[in-house]
């Protein structure tokens, strides 16, 4: 797959079939998010893959997209490691440099998906849900599934976001 096709086609998908996501798909997206570029190659991030439905249903009482959440087969939780950070501004850039690599790795294997930032708001909460290390801060919850939506979506003129 072209990368300036998948960066173009890919949209946040929020509805999803019942059908399964393989552990090899699952595998292939965290791998793509392994390898996003991070400050000094420091890699701060931590991923929780959740597949059972009590958890899930736990954390869609976190956000106003639950049933998102319920209806993905897969959610990846998305955490900054503060143990390998070293500059918090530039780590939470590269964790959005995992987090779109996933994002991207989704699509090219056909499934969609949706970064739901909105449960931020109950972040502690999601880190109790999810018995997150005390060091490790919750950054986003990525819902998986295969599409039963084709959602579309535009964007600005180019021009208009280009400073003088």
């Amino acid at each position: 797959m072209d990368v300036f096709d998948a960066i173009k086609n890919r949209r946040s998908v929020r509805k999803f079939t019942e059908e399964t996501i393989s552990d090899s798909d699952i595998e292939q997206i965290l791998e793509a998010g392994r390898w996003a570029p991070s400050g000094l190659n420091n890699q701060p991030w931590k991923f929780k893959v959740v597949r059972d439905a009590g958890l899930k249903q736990k954390l869609a009482g976190c956000t106003h997209y639950g049933e998102t959440v319920i209806n993905a087969p897969v959610c990846i939780a998305v955490f900054l490691d503060a143990g390998d950070g070293y500059d918090r501004t530039k780590d939470v850039q590269a964790v959005g440099a995992c987090i779109q690599n996933m994002l991207l790795a989704v699509h090219a294997l056909g499934l969609g998906a949706v970064w739901l930032g909105e449960i931020l708001k109950k972040k502690s909460e999601v880190e109790k849900i999810l018995n997150a290390p005390e060091n490790c801060g919750f950054m986003a919850l990525i819902a998986v599934g295969h599409p039963s939506e084709k959602p579309k979506s535009d964007r600005r003129p180019q021009a208009s976001l280009v400073l003088p």
